[in-house]
């Protein structure tokens, strides 16, 4: 249940990431309320998985997801660039998320 609830963490990363941005561009209290929400429900879920998982396991990966999906999000949503080298960065990012759990 545990790398459930970080998946699930990692999501609503993604979702506060995507509000910060909508919430510059629209200055309106719903982008506000959806971004404190994402946050709060990705450091829920990510004490959720820190009970078992191992804090820097947890962390890094939590991270991986956030950072890279907010990119991805960033280039679907926001006509953010979808160069071929962004893209390789992320997948490094991901790759390594994936090692740690590979070797924890």
């Amino acid at each position: 249940m545990s790398w459930f609830y970080l998946i699930l963490a990692g999501i609503f990363e993604m979702t506060g990431v995507a509000m910060i941005n909508s919430l510059h561009k629209n200055k309106n209290w719903q982008s506000f309320v959806l971004m404190a929400a994402g946050f709060g429900a990705s450091f829920l879920f990510l004490a959720l998985a820190m009970e078992t998982l191992p804090m820097g396991t947890a962390y890094a990966i939590w991270t991986g997801i956030g950072a890279s999906g907010g990119a991805i999000l960033g280039m679907l949503l926001y006509g953010e660039s979808k160069d071929w080298k962004r893209i390789a960065c992320i997948a490094t990012v991901l790759g390594a998320a994936v090692g740690l759990k590979l070797v924890s």
